[in-house]
């Protein structure tokens, strides 16, 4: 645990570093667009988050249920994220970069001081494991937003296939899955638990993703100007967004590029396709006679132990809606979860951004239907018949 809290943390730092190298206003201000924060305010959340849960002992994300002080004076009030809305996160008076990182390296030193003097048992290492998880997860958001602001990544080539990969359908005879996840099977997210019995029929499934050659012909067939593939909400969001393929792509004489990490490349066909949304994929499988896979048939198919099943490039649209399973109660991060249900969108897998400890079949990563910088992509399934 204390290896991985270190590791999580020079990862941050060193992504962090890359808004800096780049003469972003001292990593402090960056373009105010919906889908990233701040790198300086997440930074500070980062270790925020591990002291509020670790050092202060917070039973919940509740005010009055932590104990002490932060060590910034003012920091419950600077990244506290349920006190702070979005849009007010770049106006906020910030302590200069390298007071953040100071606080960083205070937290984390108390963290590791703390850490061991617990014993090994579940629920004493619970809030160094939520703590962890956060940070990887907002590792991986960074990565977006260096995505995003065309900025190199602190990896080479970060995302890149190691060789073309034609998915093939693989069958599943179905059953009785225990979705979900057993309380006291390790460091669990609320909204995985409680695992139950859920009934899977039969299906045909994608063993890999769909490429970048498959999602082209769905391009090149005008399938961004054809309604009747796209559901309401997708042709709406279409309208808002007057795209013609996905983000990031570029048309070059006869050929695709893209844009990575602020490097146009040619788009190689093999590879996942990515950053599109749930309605391009739900849209592109309409065009192609096909549907996505519920989650129950994605975690079915990623547990069965097909040797042909592959996942863990992208993180994977499914046809399921975020909720709750049967007999959900909100864990000590109450805002995880719960003020998401209905209205976010699962995915299933892990990226290539994803740390291999993070990655887990029965992970539920919750994102909103239009998001399309996330390192996302899909497979498909057949129809049943």
């Amino acid at each position: 645990m204390a290896q991985a809290l270190q590791h999580a943390r020079d990862y941050t730092l060193s992504l962090f570093e890359c808004f800096a190298a780049a003469g972003m206003d001292a990593a402090a201000r960056v373009p105010q667009l919906r889908m990233i924060n701040p790198p300086l305010w997440e930074l500070g959340r980062i270790a925020w988050f591990a002291e509020w849960y670790i050092l202060r002992e917070a039973a919940s994300s509740h005010p009055a249920d932590a104990n002490g002080h932060c060590l910034l004076t003012k920091g419950d009030d600077w990244f506290d994220a349920e006190r702070v809305p979005h849009r007010a996160r770049w106006t906020l008076d910030l302590p200069s970069p390298g007071g953040v990182k100071t606080y960083c390296h205070e937290v984390l030193d108390r963290v590791l001081d703390k850490l061991t003097r617990e014993a090994n048992t579940d629920e004493a290492l619970y809030p160094y494991r939520l703590a962890l998880a956060h940070e990887d997860m907002l590792g991986e958001a960074m990565l977006h937003t260096l995505q995003a602001l065309g900025l190199p990544s602190p990896l080479p080539h970060v995302g890149e296939s190691q060789g073309a990969f034609a998915p093939s359908e693989i069958g599943f005879p179905g059953g009785t899955l225990q979705l979900g996840s057993k309380t006291g099977a390790g460091f669990t997210f609320d909204n995985e638990r409680e695992a139950h019995a859920f009934h899977v029929a039969s299906f045909r499934i994608d063993s890999g993703l769909v490429t970048n050659a498959q999602y082209a012909d769905f391009v090149t067939d005008g399938g961004y100007d054809q309604r009747q593939f796209w559901s309401d909400a997708g042709a709406a969001w279409l309208m808002r967004q007057e795209r013609s393929a996905p983000r990031y792509w570029q048309r070059d004489g006869g050929q695709w590029r893209t844009m990575r990490f602020g490097r146009l490349s040619t788009l190689a066909g093999g590879e996942p396709v990515r950053h599109v949304n749930l309605y391009e994929a739900q849209a592109y499988c309409a065009w192609a006679g096909r549907r996505l896979p519920t989650e129950a048939e994605w975690e079915y198919a990623a547990l069965a132990g097909h040797p042909a099943f592959r996942w863990g490039q992208l993180w994977e649209w499914t046809a399921s809606s975020f909720e709750p399973y049967p007999g959900f109660t909100p864990d000590r991060y109450r805002e995880y979860s719960a003020p998401w249900f209905h209205t976010h969108q699962v995915l299933r897998g892990a990226s290539f951004a994803t740390p291999a400890r993070f990655g887990s079949a029965k992970f539920r990563h919750l994102q909103l239907p239009e998001r399309d910088d996330l390192f996302a992509g899909f497979r498909t399934c057949a129809w049943p018949g």
